[in-house]
């Protein structure tokens, strides 16, 4: 058995690391000469709202530091940014040199709102010859204040950078959940992702969950494939071992992404045939709840619902497309098993959500055997 500083030590030697303090003006030159880099993936998760961004420029040009940066340096030499986007985001955006990087077009140089301690900060912009601008003196101060830039170098092991993401991501109000996911799954494999996504765009799928606008921002629709694919390749045994819902989802899908022998094909049919037999049968209303009393469907989409259907029809899936009358028994399946004592007493408030999905899985197997 390992003592605890032979784990410190262990867990040492999967990060190299480097650190640097840099001007704001050093790292925009990187940015523009392509030494610093943005993947086209990782600019969606830029939304700060204006009034953040001006606060942002305001801790500059007060001189309040900045929270450091954090880098991979890729084998080439090139730093891609993994945390700190928003921030060195916000300072391109304003200073006019923010690229599209799906596009390579310039975003238009943004202008500033009034803030707590700078009211003259509104409609504010860099350096324009229309609008309020920043001095010469203002301009230089801002380029010449210091970032610290925390550098993960290329000699680091994989699976470190994925965790070093999560760890500075997890909990903050720049990504959500799945957003963090998304850059995990990036840097493991971009096919992967790019796989996941084209099952997000499904007809079927997106009849059957109705994501909002706003949940699809926050990737909500991806988490719910991520759901699916890892629910259906997990045993019972890594269900019950499960600590984390979000932690398991990660673990899995970058399990998959990384696993050559990993069946896309059979995965994406699995998944295509679940819905397209869902929305036949029910359409939107197969993961709301089902109130007896009313002999309908109510509500929004429930995630307890969206596991236990999902996971069951899939595991039964060549039965169901081999049964004639499956349209009329899905539906009646789906319908009883808001009756079951066993569903109902997981899918209430209050569950750990590691606790229901372990509990419901293998009910939900059975009770969808046609």
């Amino acid at each position: 058995m390992t003592s605890l500083q032979e784990e410190i030590e262990e867990g040492r030697s999967t990060v190299k690391a480097d650190a640097l303090s840099m001007s704001i003006g050093e790292l925009v030159n990187l940015y523009k000469s392509r030494e610093l880099v943005i993947r086209p993936e990782y600019q969606r998760l830029f939304r700060w709202p204006l009034e953040k961004k001006s606060r942002l420029i305001e801790s500059i040009l007060l001189g309040i530091p900045l929270p450091s940066i954090f880098v991979m340096q890729r084998h080439d030499g090139i730093w891609e940014v993994i945390d700190g986007l928003q921030r060195i985001s916000t300072i391109l955006e304003f200073m006019g040199e923010l690229i599209d990087e799906t596009t390579g077009e310039a975003f238009p140089a943004s202008s500033l709102t009034a803030t707590k301690y700078l009211r003259s900060l509104a409609g504010m912009t860099f350096e324009s010859a229309e609008e309020p601008t920043l001095t010469p003196g203002q301009r230089i101060g801002l380029k010449r204040s210091k970032i610290d830039v925390k550098i993960l170098l290329p000699e680091s092991d994989d699976r470190a950078k994925y965790e070093l993401f999560d760890r500075l991501n997890s909990g903050g109000e720049s990504a959500s959940d799945q957003e963090v996911r998304n850059v995990q799954l990036l840097m493991a494999d971009r096919s992967f992702f790019q796989w996941l996504t084209e099952l997000k765009e499904n007809d079927d799928f997106k009849e059957c969950t109705l994501v909002t606008s706003r949940q699809g921002e926050h990737q909500y629709d991806l988490e719910l494939v991520c759901r699916f694919l890892a629910l259906l390749g997990s045993s019972q045994d890594a269900l019950k071992g499960m600590l984390d819902v979000d932690t398991f989802l990660t673990e899995r899908m970058l399990a998959f992404a990384t696993d050559a022998s990993y069946d896309r094909d059979s995965a994406a049919d699995t998944f295509s045939g679940t819905f397209a037999l869902l929305n036949e049968a029910l359409g939107a209303e197969c993961f709301r709840r089902y109130d007896s009393t009313k002999g309908r469907f109510v509500g929004g989409l429930s995630v307890s619902a969206f596991e236990a259907v999902t996971t069951g029809v899939a595991s039964n899936l060549e039965a169901w497309r081999a049964n004639r009358d499956h349209k009329a028994e899905l539906r009646q399946k789906v319908t009883e098993l808001w009756g079951l004592l066993e569903f109902r007493n997981q899918a209430r408030g209050g569950v750990r959500g590691t606790t229901r999905i372990a509990a419901v899985a293998p009910v939900a197997r059975a009770h969808f055997r046609p």
